[in-house]
């Protein structure tokens, strides 16, 4: 992995768990579809990110 990725992935990894409880307080108070679908994402990029998978 070449450094710079390493280090996107050091600063996604320290932001995904503050922006995807945000997004989730924000789709239970004010469902669209665009909060869901970027929740979604939110929680993917988590997942990969501590799981490993990028």
């Amino acid at each position: 992995m070449q450094k710079w990725m390493g280090n996107a992935r050091l600063i996604c990894k320290q932001f995904i768990i503050p922006f995807t409880i945000f997004q989730g307080v924000r789709t239970i108070l004010l469902p669209t579809t665009f909060d869901v679908l970027l929740l979604t994402l939110f929680i993917g990029i988590g997942l990969a990110i501590y799981f490993d998978w990028i």
